[in-house]
């Protein structure tokens, strides 16, 4: 069960009471990220995440650490397509503390010269790490490839050129236009009261700024045909990524999506898991992965795997993408997904951190929390004649997109393994 209540000021708080835990979890969401950013400061959303920690007028840098640890807790933060969530876990008594730590973070921020350029540094360093891990850089690959001239295409760390050119001015007008009232929830899970709860944010967000919440565009170009990108390492192993366009997180055909993917690659019963590796041994790591936005959203599967198998696998993915194009899924196979889907929300929703991640990333998103029930009615009432309708409408051999990351000298064996000439 849950408590939803909206502020004076169009801030929004929502609760989930879990008396026999010791702990609580809170979450401060703002509806921005790398969505919402101009080309020109790429990666400035993330570039504010880091500069919360960095000290306020009230704290310095190692006073919110101190305050925060210095309790039993712990603090982070993430920055996402559509969000940015500040976060914090202790015990249930230092509740009002976790909050007026993250409120403090959002508010009183300095943003001093000195804090950003040490910092524009350090994201530099994050940047160039990102482009030494194989994995990371192919999944950016993708993206670009898979909403090109769009935002959803750009990395949320931003590039060289669009930190360098990112200041102070940029950030507090980016934090001025995006951080208000009506786009923040606080979403709070453990051994609490909802009242109280309310209460302490109300007094800490009085102040804060009233004005819409931020928007940003829907690509508008659709893949209509296939694309390959092939990007050379003298890497030892090769990471493929094969995208499809999919649906949006508001569109009843997600349920149908989400179980497709389990069937497809998401655990170690997954056709993709025992075909590809425990099969054949042809790769390690194979899995599949769907993202579901306000307005559109894409399933992603991806390898790694010795190059030379390249070829092999890329066709075993295909022949599995036509079978779910072709053939219904079978019903020991549906009742394993929908039982897989289930319990992994039965299981999140057991710890006061995940199940505060579930109310806060649905709330921000979409405005509403589905009950879970509501959820599992969803994904029961999935047919097998839905998943193949959701692998028709999306799984096209014809618009799919492939980046690699590899030491292959030439992509011929990646169109191949797609099945062109």
């Amino acid at each position: 069960m849950h408590r939803v209540t909206r502020l004076e000021n169009g801030l929004t708080v929502v609760t989930a009471r879990m008396p026999h835990m010791a702990s609580v979890s809170v979450g401060l969401w703002v509806a921005v990220g790398g969505r919402h950013e101009p080309p020109a400061v790429s990666g400035v959303a993330h570039f504010i995440e880091h500069m919360l920690f960095k000290g306020t007028r009230r704290r310095t840098a190692e006073k919110i650490s101190q305050d925060v640890e210095g309790i039993g807790g712990y603090l982070n933060a993430f920055t996402s397509e559509d969000h940015t969530c500040l976060y914090s876990k202790a015990l249930h008594d230092r509740l009002d503390d976790l909050v007026d730590v993250l409120f403090d973070m959002l508010l009183n921020s300095r943003f001093t010269p000195t804090d950003i350029r040490r910092e524009r540094a350090v994201i530099r360093e994050e940047v160039a790490m990102y482009l030494d891990q194989p994995q990371q850089h192919v999944q950016e690959l993708l993206n670009e490839m898979m909403w090109p001239d769009h935002a959803l295409g750009r990395p949320l760390t931003g590039t060289f050129t669009s930190i360098r050119r990112i200041g102070r001015s940029q950030m507090l007008e980016f934090l001025r236009s995006h951080y208000t009232a009506p786009a923040v929830v606080v979403a709070a899970a453990g051994a609490l009261e909802h009242d109280e709860v309310v209460e302490a944010v109300r007094r800490r967000s009085r102040r804060m700024p009233v004005a819409a919440r931020a928007t940003s565009d829907t690509p508008s170009e659709s893949v209509t045909e296939t694309r390959v990108q092939l990007v050379q390492k003298p890497t030892e192993q090769s990471q493929l990524a094969l995208g499809f366009r999919g649906c949006s997180r508001l569109d009843p055909r997600r349920f149908a999506m989400r179980l497709l993917s389990i069937v497809l690659g998401e655990n170690m019963s997954s056709r993709l898991f025992q075909i590809i590796r425990e099969d054949r041994g042809l790769a390690y790591s194979v899995y599949s992965s769907p993202s579901f936005w306000d307005d559109v959203g894409d399933i992603v599967i991806s390898a790694g795997l010795d190059a030379s198998k390249a070829e092999a696998v890329l066709r075993l993915i295909m022949r599995e993408i036509r079978r779910l194009v072709s053939t219904p899924v079978g019903r020991s196979e549906l009742r394993r997904a929908r039982d897989y889907a289930i319990g992994q929300i039965d299981l999140s929703l057991e710890n006061t951190e995940h199940h505060m991640m579930w109310l806060g990333e649905q709330l921000v998103a979409s405005g509403q929390t589905l009950a879970v029930d509501h959820l599992k009615d969803e994904l029961s009432a999935v047919k097998a004649a839905d998943i193949q309708s959701v692998a028709r409408d999306f799984l096209r051999p014809d618009r799919c997109v492939l980046a690699a990351v590899s030491p292959l000298r030439s992509d011929r064996c990646l169109w191949r393994g797609l099945g062109a000439s």
